[in-house]
């Protein structure tokens, strides 16, 4: 069986990132597979190669080795280009130029990530010289896939339910691809057999599953774990200056200490584990 840990080199990571880490390491040390290291590198603007060597730092002093070498999401674009080439010649993909607030406008209804798209571009004709996103039309993905299904090693088999999202963004006007369709491939490229990561990404699960359906990709089960939140509840975030791996390494602290109290949920005054909620259908 296969693991992977898949930070995005935008920031320094924190102690959320290193229980993720844990819980993709142990596992696959547990059961005797690989953990593999991939990083989300394809953000242009945001990725920062000195984060790269801040993250191989923070796993080495945790205690948490990977198998082979890291592999690179920004390696892999040709890969991204082609699926979404496949998808637009099976006619289920549409250009669409609504800006967030045009959607929020218009949006009646809200779903895991907020507004869900009305399907204005829908059947609309974008002029091919327009800035555009490209949308997967999710109705008509179905009617090709029939009912699928999905397992949660903890919640159990899950009948997925992609609709929640709306037509959903995969290929974006700013990026090679949205998380949504490149952690469906890469997990697929790397063998990954098992996917561990936070419950937040519980419900991403079911446009992932209709993915691979899509793109006739190897079907994973899947593990999504707790996570760490601050004492108003929130997950712990870079953008909110949660202290960082890096700084407590550099402050001397013993990595391997706070791997081990990870394991047994001893956690800093302040961070508790939340299970999340998600939904179940």
């Amino acid at each position: 069986m296969r693991t992977r840990f898949a930070p995005s080199p935008n920031g320094p990571l924190h102690l959320g990132h290193a229980y993720a880490a844990l819980v993709a390491h142990d596992t696959a040390r547990a059961r005797g597979g690989a953990f593999i290291l991939r990083i989300e590198d394809i953000d242009g603007e945001r990725s920062r190669p000195a984060f790269v060597e801040e993250t191989l730092l923070d796993l080495g002093w945790l205690g948490l080795p990977w198998d082979g070498k890291p592999v690179f999401q920004s390696q892999r674009l040709e890969s991204y280009a082609a699926a979404g080439e496949r998808l637009k010649a099976m006619g289920l993909l549409y250009p669409c130029t609504c800006t967030r607030a045009e959607i929020a406008a218009a949006a009646t209804t809200f779903g895991p990530d907020g507004p869900v798209y009305p399907g204005t571009c829908r059947d609309r004709r974008v002029d091919p010289a327009a800035a555009a996103a490209w949308r997967l039309d999710v109705e008509r993905s179905l009617t090709m896939t029939g009912p699928l299904s999905w397992t949660d090693e903890v919640a159990g088999r899950q009948t997925a339910t992609p609709m929640m999202f709306g037509d959903i963004v995969l290929l974006r006007k700013d990026l090679p691809a949205s998380y949504h369709l490149a952690a469906t491939l890469d997990d697929a490229a790397d063998g990954i057999s098992l996917v561990t990561r936070g419950m937040d990404l519980f419900n991403a699960t079911h446009i992932h599953r209709l993915l691979q359906a899509l793109l006739e990709l190897p079907v994973p089960t899947w593990l999504h774990h707790p996570l760490l939140v601050e004492p108003d509840g929130r997950k712990l975030a870079k953008r909110r200056g949660s202290p960082s791996l890096g700084d407590r390494r550099r402050a001397g602290e013993d990595g391997r200490t706070i791997a081990q109290a990870l394991r047994e949920g001893r956690f800093p005054a302040g961070i508790s584990l939340s299970r999340g909620v998600h939904q179940t259908p």
